[in-house]
C-alpha cells in the first residue's frame, strides 16, 4: 500500500472511531434526559399530591392523630385529683358532654343580696357545665366568699370554696378555656386556679378592672349586683394575709334560672 493510501485509510478509521464515540455519547445523553424527565414527572405527581393534601386537609398520620387528640365540641374531661392537703366536698362529677346553648342565667343568692350572672357557655362550655352541675347539686349552699383583693391592681371577690380556706374543691379538675385575649374588666366572672388546667369550684367576680395575665378562664359576667361587691370592698380586708373580706359574704344558694 502506497504512503498516500495508507494515510487515507488511517484518516478514515479515525473518523469512524470519532463517529462511534459521538453516537455513543448522544445515546447516553438521550438516556439521561429520559431518566430525568421520568423522575421529574414522579416528583410532580408526588408534589401535587402533597399540595392537594395541604390545601384540602389530607389524611396524613399526623393530621389524623391531631384530629383524634381533639375532643368533639362540647365534650369535657373532669379528672380526679389527689386529695392530700385539700379540703374536698364531693357531689360527684359533671356529665362529660356540655349542653351547647349560648348562655346560662344564674342568681347567686347571698346574705348581702342577689348577684345575677350571665354565663357564656358558647366560649367556656366545660366551665359553665361544671358550675351548673355544682349549683344544681347544692355545692355552693352556705359557703363563705373567702378572698377579697383590693387596691390599684384591681379588685375581685373570690368564692366557691366550701372550706373557705382557699384549699377546697370538688375532688375533680378540668382544663382552661377561653384564654385567648382574656381580660378581667369590671363585671367579669372567671375561675380561680392553682396553675394551668387546675380548675375546680373556686371562682371570682371582678368589681374593679384588674390587670391579671390571661391565666384564668373567663366564663361569664355580672349583670346585676356589682354594687354589692363594691360595698363589700369598701369594708376592707383582714386576716393574716390581709385578703379576707371584713364584711362576711355567704352564698346561701346558686339558682340556675335558664340552662
Amino acid at each position: 500500500m502506497s504512503g498516500n493510501k495508507r494515510q487515507r485509510e488511517l484518516a478514515r478509521q479515525k473518523y469512524e472511531r470519532q463517529q462511534q464515540r459521538r453516537t455513543q455519547q448522544h445515546r447516553r445523553t438521550q438516556l439521561r434526559t429520559r431518566v430525568a424527565l421520568v423522575m421529574l414527572g414522579v416528583f410532580a405527581v408526588v408534589g401535587g399530591v402533597i399540595l392537594v393534601g395541604s390545601l384540602f386537609g389530607g389524611d396524613s398520620n399526623d393530621a389524623a392523630a391531631n384530629q383524634d387528640a381533639s375532643p368533639p365540641p362540647g365534650e369535657c374531661e373532669y379528672r380526679s385529683v389527689d386529695r392530700s392537703g385539700r379540703e374536698v366536698k364531693s357531689v360527684g362529677t359533671p356529665p362529660p358532654v356540655a349542653p351547647l346553648t349560648p348562655t346560662v342565667e344564674a342568681i347567686v343568692h347571698t346574705n348581702k343580696g342577689d348577684i345575677k350572672l350571665e354565663l357564656d357557655q358558647a366560649k367556656a362550655p366545660c366551665t359553665v357545665n361544671s358550675f351548673v352541675f355544682l349549683a344544681k347539686n347544692d355545692y355552693f349552699d352556705d359557703t363563705r366568699c373567702h378572698r377579697l383583693l383590693t387596691g390599684s391592681a384591681g379588685g375581685v371577690l373570690q368564692c366557691g370554696d366550701p372550706s373557705a380556706t382557699g384549699r377546697g374543691g370538688p375532688g375533680y379538675e378540668f382544663n382552661d378555656e377561653n384564654l385567648g385575649g382574656a381580660v378581667y374588666t369590671k363585671g367579669v366572672v372567671a375561675m380561680a386556679n392553682s396553675g394551668p388546667n387546675t380548675n375546680g369550684s373556686q371562682f371570682f367576680m371582678v368589681y374593679s378592672d384588674s390587670g391579671f395575665g390571661p391565666d384564668y378562664t373567663p366564663f361569664g359576667r355580672v349583670t346585676k349586683g356589682l354594687d354589692i361587691l363594691s360595698q363589700v370592698a369598701k369594708g376592707g380586708v383582714t386576716g393574716p394575709n390581709q385578703d379576707q373580706p371584713k364584711t362576711k359574704v355567704v352564698i346561701k344558694d346558686v339558682e340556675i334560672v335558664s340552662a
